[in-house]
C-alpha cells in the first residue's frame, strides 16, 4: 500500500556527512546532560515511599513543602499529578529498615506520619490517599540492575539478528543508529529532569525494537536493489531504496505516532512519560533509520558481491 510513489530517487547520500554531524553533535550532548545532571530515577530504581493523594480543593504546594520540612520528613518530593488537586509525593529510603521488599512497617509508619502532617495542617481541605508504594533500596537496584540486562540482551540478540539476516555491515549500521536512538531518548530525560521510570524503560525497550524494524526495511529494499538493478552503484542502491520505502515509512510511522499521541493526550500522568519517550523514540528513530544506519553501512563498504553470488559455469562433460 502507497500513499504516493516518487519516480526519481531523492540523493540522501548526498548529504549523509552532514546528517551524520548533526547525529554526533546530538549524541554528544545527550552524553554530556546523562554525565553532569544525572537520572531523576523514580521510586522503582532508588528504593522508597510514594503517595498519591487529593484534596477537594487545590492545595498549595508551596505551603506543603515547608510544612513536611518543618516536621522533618526528609526529602519530600512534591509535586502536581493529573489535575490541580491531585500530588505525588515521594520519600527516599534513608534506613536500613526499608531493605528487601519495601514493604515494611517503617514505610507504613512513614506514610500515615506524612497522612497525619498533612491533614492537621489542612483541616479546612483534609488530603485523601489514593494509593501508596514501598519500594526497598534493594529492590530499587535489582530493578536498575535488571534493566540494564534487558537492555544489553536486546541489542545482542538485534546484532545477532541482523548479521545472520543480512550482513555484519548492516548489523554494525543498525546497532550504532538504535545506540543513538537510546542515548538521545535518555539525554532528553536528564536534560529535563523527567521522571525515568520502569514504564520509561520500557518504552526505550519497544524503541529498539520499532527503530531496528525500519532499518530491516530499508536493508532489505537495499538488498533487494543490488539483485535487481545491477547498474546501480552502492550509493544509488541505498538512495533507490530510502526512496521506495518512503511511503511506507509515513503510513507506519504516521499511525502509531498518531496512537501514542493519543496516550500523551489523554492518558494521564501514568502514560505521560511513557508516551514522551515513544514520541522522542518514533521521530529519531526515522531520522536514524534512514539518515544515520544507511551513511555508516555505505562507508562500512556494503556492496553488491555480498549479496549477489557470481553464476557458475557448468563445464560440459567430455565424451
Amino acid at each position: 500500500m502507497e500513499f504516493f510513489h516518487i519516480r526519481k530517487d531523492i540523493p540522501f547520500m548526498r548529504h549523509a556527512l552532514k546528517f551524520n554531524i548533526i547525529s554526533v553533535i546530538t549524541f554528544i550532548l545527550a552524553v554530556v546532560f546523562i554525565t553532569l545532571r544525572g537520572l531523576n530515577l523514580s521510586v522503582e530504581f532508588t528504593g522508597g515511599t510514594l503517595l498519591e493523594i487529593s484534596y477537594a480543593q487545590p492545595p498549595n504546594i508551596d505551603a506543603i513543602r515547608a510544612t513536611l520540612a518543618e516536621q522533618q520528613i526528609p526529602d519530600a518530593q512534591v509535586q502536581r499529578f493529573g489535575t490541580a488537586s491531585q500530588l505525588l509525593i515521594r520519600l527516599p529510603n534513608h534506613d536500613a529498615g526499608a531493605e528487601g521488599s519495601g514493604s515494611t512497617p517503617d514505610a507504613h509508619q512513614l506514610s500515615q506520619r506524612v497522612m497525619d502532617v498533612l491533614t492537621a495542617a489542612s483541616a479546612d481541605n483534609p488530603p485523601t490517599l489514593n494509593r501508596a508504594e514501598f519500594v526497598g533500596s534493594q529492590v530499587g537496584k535489582e530493578f536498575a540492575s535488571d534493566g540494564a540486562m534487558a537492555l544489553l540482551v536486546v541489542v545482542i540478540g538485534i546484532v545477532l539478528y541482523l548479521a545472520m539476516r543480512f550482513e555484519w555491515r548492516f548489523a554494525i549500521a543498525a546497532i550504532i543508529a538504535n545506540l543513538h536512538d537510546v542515548i538521545i531518548i535518555v539525554g532528553f530525560f536528564a536534560f529535563f529532569q523527567w521522571e525515568f521510570s520502569l514504564p520509561v524503560l520500557a518504552a526505550v525497550l519497544a524503541v529498539l525494537g520499532y527503530s531496528v524494524n525500519e532499518s530491516v526495511v530499508v536493508f532489505d529494499r537495499v538488498r533487494e536493489t543490488f539483485r535487481r538493478q545491477r547498474h546501480l552503484n552502492p550509493e544509488q542502491v541505498i538512495n533507490h531504496a530510502i526512496t521506495s520505502t518512503i511511503s511506507r515509512t509515513i503510513i507506519t510511522h504516521g499511525s502509531t505516532q498518531i496512537m501514542v499521541l493519543s496516550m500523551l493526550i489523554f492518558g494521564g500522568e501514568a502514560l505521560h512519560y511513557f508516551a514522551v519517550a515513544l514520541t522522542i523514540g518514533i521521530c529519531f528513530g526515522i531520522y536514524s533509520s534512514v539518515l544515520v544506519a544507511s551513511p555508516i553501512a555505505l562507508w562500512l563498504g556494503v556492496s553488491r558481491a555480498q549479496f549477489v553470488q557470481p553464476k557458475k559455469e557448468k563445464e560440459e562433460a567430455v565424451v
